[in-house]
C-alpha cells in the first residue's frame, strides 16, 4: 500500500495527483526562455522530461517586418511538438511590446498584438500575454486610461478569435481593476506576476483574493535565485490562488543560478509541487 510519505517522494513523476489539498486547479507550466528555447518548439521535450504542464511560447522581436511565429512551418513545428509530447501551449507572449509601447504606439502596438491574436489562435494557446514593463510601463492614471482604451479596442478581435488578452503589469489591483471594468470584455483579464507584485511592496495574497478567479487569466512565478529563497511568500499565494478557486497555469519564469537550467527548473518545480501538497 503507498504512504502519504511515499507519494510525497514521487511527487515530481506525477504532475497533478498531489495537488488537491491547497490548489486543485493549479498547473504548473513554463515559459520556453526559461528553458533557453525561446520560440523553439524543442521545449516542449525538456518540459515533458521534467513534468511541468504547459509552455507558454515566446512570438519573438520582429525580423523583416514579421515576428517568427508569424512563420507557419514554425507553428507547424510547435502544434506537432505540443501533439507529440502531451505537452499544452498554454500562453504566448508578445515580447515586442517592450519596444512598441501600448500606451504611446498605439498604431504600431495595436498591429503587433493583432497578429499576436492570430499566432494565438493558431497555435491553440488560448492566452496572449501583454507586456507593461521599462519604458512601456503604465505610470500614471491617463496612461492608464489610455491603454484601458487601447484594449477596448482590440478585445472584440481577439473575442472572436477566442483569445483572451492577458494585462501583465506593475499595477496594484485596484489600478487592474479600474482597467478590467472600463475595457469590460471577456476577452481580457490580468496576468499576474508574483514576483513583479511582491518587488512592489504589493500584499499578494490580498490582491489575488482581491482579484478573484474570474478576472485572473494566468500567473508568473519566480524570485530571487531559487523559488523559497527570496521575499516572495509561496505558501501564502498558494493558498490564495486555492482558496479563490483558480483554475489554469502558473508559469514559471525562473532564472538558472547554477547554469544547469533543467536541474534548477526541476528544483523549482520540486519546490512548489511539495507546497501544493500539503
Amino acid at each position: 500500500m503507498l504512504t502519504r510519505r511515499t507519494l510525497l517522494r514521487s511527487a515530481p513523476a506525477l504532475p497533478g495527483l498531489l495537488h488537491a489539498k491547497r490548489v486543485p486547479g493549479l498547473k504548473i507550466g513554463v515559459m520556453d526562455g526559461v528553458l533557453r528555447l525561446t520560440s523553439n518548439p524543442e521545449a516542449c521535450a525538456v518540459a515533458k522530461r521534467l513534468t511541468l504542464e504547459g509552455v507558454q511560447v515566446t512570438l519573438g522581436k520582429p525580423k523583416d517586418g514579421h515576428l517568427p511565429l508569424e512563420d507557419t512551418d514554425l507553428q507547424a513545428r510547435w502544434i506537432a511538438a505540443s501533439k507529440e509530447s502531451g505537452v499544452p501551449l498554454d500562453a504566448t507572449y508578445i515580447d515586442v511590446l517592450h519596444a512598441d509601447c501600448l500606451k504611446n504606439n498605439p498604431e504600431a502596438a495595436r498591429e503587433w498584438v493583432r497578429r499576436g491574436i492570430d499566432i494565438t489562435r493558431k497555435l491553440n494557446a488560448r492566452i496572449l500575454m501583454t507586456v507593461f514593463f521599462g519604458k512601456c510601463a503604465v505610470e500614471d492614471r491617463a496612461e492608464l486610461d489610455a491603454v484601458a482604451n487601447q484594449f477596448r479596442e482590440l478585445a472584440p478581435e481577439a473575442e472572436k478569435a477566442n483569445v483572451i488578452l492577458g494585462f501583465e503589469n506593475l499595477l496594484d489591483a485596484e489600478d487592474n481593476l479600474r482597467v478590467f471594468d472600463r475595457v469590460a470584455s471577456p476577452a481580457f483579464k490580468i496576468y499576474y506576476d508574483v514576483g513583479n507584485s511582491t518587488g512592489r511592496g504589493y500584499d499578494v495574497p490580498k490582491e489575488i483574493r482581491r482579484l478573484g478567479k474570474d478576472r485572473i487569466c494566468q500567473f508568473h512565478f519566480k524570485d530571487q535565485a531559487y523559488l523559497g529563497q527570496g521575499k516572495v511568500q509561496f505558501e501564502a499565494i498558494l493558498d490564495a490562488v486555492g482558496e479563490i478557486g483558480f483554475r489554469g497555469f502558473a508559469n514559471l519564469e525562473t532564472s538558472s543560478p547554477s547554469g544547469n537550467v533543467e536541474a534548477d527548473t526541476r528544483r523549482n518545480l520540486d519546490y512548489l509541487r511539495g507546497l501544493m501538497a500539503q
